[in-house]
C-alpha cells in the first residue's frame, strides 16, 4: 500500500470510514475508491491520527470492507473559464448536456474564503427586474442577495425562470443557475427554454438533483458559487447567480449531518446550520472590480416563516419576497403578497421620496383593505362608509394592477409576456391612487402591463 493509499473499514449508507496508516489526508479532501475509481469520497473528519470519515458523492455499490481508496491529495474542483458559458454541469465539474466534454481548462478548488469586508463595495443600487410587483414594493439590490419564500406550487420557479429571463435578455453580465436537489426535469426544462430565448450562450447551468446523494445536493451550491467568483474576481463581469432552492442546500447538510452521527438541533436540523448557511451566503458580494447578485428561492416547510431553515435565511437577505396562497386561491400572479414582502433597499435616499410615497401609500391602502375584509364579510360593503368603500375600490385596483403576464407563461395563459419599466409601474400606481381608474371596471387593470393598455 502506497503513502497516499488507504482502507475501507466500514460503510454505512453514504458513511464511509476509511483507514490511512502512513498519512491523513486533509479534511474536504477528494478520495477515490471501487472500480475504476469511479466512487467518490469526500473527508468530513477526523476520527483519530489514522482513520477519517468521508460522505460518498457517488453510489457505494461494489465497495467493501478492506476496499482499497485513493488519496487525490486536493478538494473537490469544479473547472472555470469563458468555456463553460452554455454549457451544464453537475458538481465534478463535468458536463451533462450531452454535447462533448470540455478541453482541459483552469480548475479550481470548491471551498473559499468570503472577501473581507475592506475589498468590498459600498455603493447600493436598485437591479430592476421588469416585474412590477416586485419593482414598486420590494426592489432588489445590484450585488445583494434576494429570497423568493413560499410553500410548494406558489410559483417560485416560475418567478425565478421570469426573472432570469427578464434580466439576462438586457443584461451584460453573466447568468448562473444553480439547482439544488430539484427535479430533473425542471432541469432540462429550463435549458431548453433558455435555448429558444437565445440567452443560453450568456449562462451557465450547475445542477445537483433530488435523486443524487446528500453530499452532492450539499455542495452543489459552493461549485456554482466558484464559478461565479471567477467571471467576477478575474474577468471583472457581473453576475447573475439564481439559486433554485435554497431550502434544499440546508436540508442536505441536516442529512449529512445526521449520517455523520451529529445530535440534531432545534426541530431536527443540524446544529451547524447558521455557519453552513453562512459559510455559503457570505461569499455573494461587490467587489470594486465586480458584482455577484443572488436570486435564491426558499421554500418554507408547511408554509411555517418560523422554521429555523426560513429564518436563519432571512438573516442574510437585502429583499425577501413572499409569494402567498391565498393570492394564488384569488387568481392574482404572480402571487406576491404586498404587505409581507420587503426591501432594505426601499428608503427615500436609495430609491428617492416619490418611489417611496407611492410604495408606502400602496402598503397603506392594501393594508387597510385587510383590515376591512372582516367587516365586509360580516355585514357587506354597503355597511362601510364612504371613504372606506374609496380605499376598498382603489386596493382591490391594485391588487389587479400588480399582476403581469409572464414570458415563460405563455404557453399556458395565452397572454402575451409583459416587461414593465419602474417609471411606468410607479406612475400607474400613482393614478391608481388618485382613483383616475374608478369609473373604469377592476378586471379591466387585471394582467396588463404598463397603466397605459386600461380598456
Amino acid at each position: 500500500m502506497t503513502i497516499h493509499q488507504g482502507q475501507v473499514i466500514s460503510i454505512r449508507g453514504s458513511v464511509v470510514d476509511v483507514l490511512f496508516p502512513h498519512s491523513l489526508p486533509a479534511v474536504h479532501s477528494l478520495l477515490t475508491a471501487g472500480e475504476n475509481k469511479r466512487v467518490a469520497l469526500e473527508v468530513m473528519i477526523h476520527l483519530s491520527s489514522e482513520l477519517v470519515r468521508t460522505i460518498a458523492l457517488t453510489p457505494t455499490q461494489g465497495l467493501a470492507r478492506g476496499s482499497s481508496v485513493n488519496n487525490t491529495g486536493h478538494p473537490l474542483q469544479v473547472p472555470v473559464g469563458n468555456a463553460l458559458l452554455g454549457r451544464m454541469f453537475n458538481v465534478f465539474g463535468e458536463t451533462i448536456d450531452g454535447r462533448e466534454q470540455l478541453p482541459a481548462s483552469k480548475w479550481r478548488s470548491l471551498h473559499a474564503p468570503s472577501i473581507p469586508l475592506s475589498d468590498r463595495a459600498t455603493t447600493t443600487d436598485i437591479f430592476l427586474t421588469g416585474i412590477k410587483a416586485i419593482d414598486v414594493l420590494a426592489p432588489l439590490e445590484k450585488g445583494g442577495k434576494a429570497g423568493l419564500f413560499g410553500g410548494a406550487g406558489v410559483g417560485k420557479t416560475v418567478l425565478i425562470t421570469e426573472l432570469i429571463h427578464n434580466v439576462v435578455s438586457r443584461y451584460e453580465g453573466v447568468s448562473i443557475f444553480c439547482g439544488i436537489g430539484e427535479r430533473s426535469r425542471e432541469g432540462e426544462e429550463l435549458y431548453r427554454e433558455m435555448k429558444e430565448a437565445g440567452v443560453l450562450n450568456n449562462t451557465v447551468m450547475v445542477f445537483g438533483q433530488m435523486n443524487e446523494s446528500p453530499g452532492v445536493r450539499f455542495r452543489v451550491g459552493h461549485a456554482a458559487l466558484t464559478m461565479a467568483e471567477y467571471f467576477r474576481d478575474d474577468l471583472h463581469k457581473d453576475v447573475l447567480l439564481t439559486i433554485d432552492n435554497i431550502f434544499r442546500f440546508i436540508q442536505a447538510g441536516s442529512e449529512v449531518s445526521g449520517l455523520m452521527g451529529q445530535l440534531p438541533s432545534r426541530v431536527g436540523y443540524q446544529p451547524t446550520l447558521a455557519t453552513e448557511l453562512a459559510e455559503l451566503e457570505e461569499r455573494i458580494c461587490n467587489t470594486a472590480s465586480g458584482s455577484i447578485t443572488s436570486i435564491q428561492a426558499v421554500y418554507v416547510p408547511a408554509d411555517d416563516f418560523t422554521d429555523p431553515a426560513a429564518v436563519h435565511t432571512f438573516a442574510h437577505l437585502s429583499a425577501s419576497i413572499v409569494l402567498s396562497r391565498k393570492r394564488v386561491s384569488e387568481g392574482l400572479y404572480p402571487a406576491i403578497d404586498p404587505l409581507q414582502s420587503d426591501s432594505k433597499m426601499l428608503t427615500p435616499q436609495v430609491v428617492g421620496d416619490r418611489h417611496y410615497q407611492i410604495a408606502q401609500a400602496v402598503r397603506q391602502t392594501l393594508a387597510n383593505y385587510e383590515e376591512l375584509k372582516d367587516i365586509i364579510a360580516m355585514l357587506g360593503l354597503e355597511e362601510l362608509a364612504q371613504s372606506e368603500r374609496q380605499i376598498v375600490y382603489r386596493a382591490r385596483r391594485l391588487e389587479r394592477f400588480l399582476t403581469q403576464p409572464f414570458f415563460t407563461t405563455e404557453q399556458f395563459t395565452g397572454l402575451e409576456g409583459k416587461m414593465v419599466k419602474l417609471e411606468d409601474a410607479l406612475d400607474g400606481c400613482d393614478r391608481i391612487l388618485h382613483d383616475e381608474f374608478s369609473d373604469r371596471s377592476e378586471q379591466s387593470l387585471y394582467m396588463i402591463g404598463n397603466v397605459g393598455e386600461v380598456k
